[in-house]
């Protein structure tokens, strides 16, 4: 496991946060290479970061959690990118959905959504870090309140480094970056589908709406649980 302390993790902070996202991303790869990956959820907004990898940490393996109620499009989008982008990614699955379909035909996502994502996303995240020591992220502060004071860097409970590159950007960086390299974006936008997760938690949003309102619209939850650092399976029971 690295060996940060809580004082180089403050002086890092304090240095990375007006250094530009290819800067921190560089520093990241020189900092813990082999041990570090990058995760995305291949939506629109993660176009800039992946393209990023791309040119700059080619090697870098991309964490893809393949929860099997992904949209199709989403599905297509992760492959157009990585075709494009020459992408190392992973899918990560669940342990209990490899023969399928079995949480489809339980419902789990409309009768405990907690759990569904802790099995689907959080669970098999927590064993694939158990390898590294440094988690690439592309949350953003402007994303939402539970965001609004993400750090540069951050030690989670399991002990990797959480790393946010693009932790200072607004959605307007993330548009004129795609438009100023030309970057595709995922075929569901145009729809008003915003911010997707799966497809029995996401609906399109409307023009008065916050781009993240169709996520679990129904419900108070709006974090999987991916950036919570206290998210716990027992928290489900």
């Amino acid at each position: 496991m690295n060996t940060f302390t809580a004082e180089r993790i403050e002086y890092y902070n304090k240095e990375l946060e007006a250094r530009s996202p290819e800067y921190i991303l560089k520093w990241a790869w020189e900092n813990f290479t082999p041990k570090i990956a990058s995760t995305s959820s291949f939506q629109t907004q993660s176009v800039p970061l992946l393209h990023m990898i791309s040119a700059f940490t080619p090697k870098m393996e991309v964490l893809f959690l393949d929860t099997g109620y992904h949209f199709p499009e989403t599905l297509s989008f992760r492959d157009e990118l990585i075709e494009l982008l020459h992408l190392n990614v992973r899918n990560l699955k669940s342990r209990y959905n490899e023969d399928g379909h079995k949480q489809v035909q339980q419902n789990l996502y409309s009768t405990d959504p907690e759990l569904c994502c802790y099995i689907n996303k959080v669970e098999p995240l927590q064993n694939a870090k158990q390898s590294l020591d440094a988690w690439i992220s592309g949350i953003r502060r402007d994303q939402t309140e539970n965001r609004k004071n993400t750090p540069v860097i951050e030690r989670q409970k399991d002990g990797t480094l959480k790393i946010c590159p693009l932790v200072t950007w607004t959605a307007k960086d993330i548009n004129d970056y795609r438009r100023q390299y030309n970057l595709p974006e995922h075929p569901l936008t145009n729809r008003g589908y915003l911010s997707i997760g799966c497809a029995p938690c996401t609906r399109p949003v409307g023009s008065d709406e916050d781009y993240r309102a169709g996520r679990w619209s129904s419900l108070e939850k709006t974090e999987c649980g991916l950036h919570l650092d206290n998210y716990k399976a027992e928290d489900d029971k």
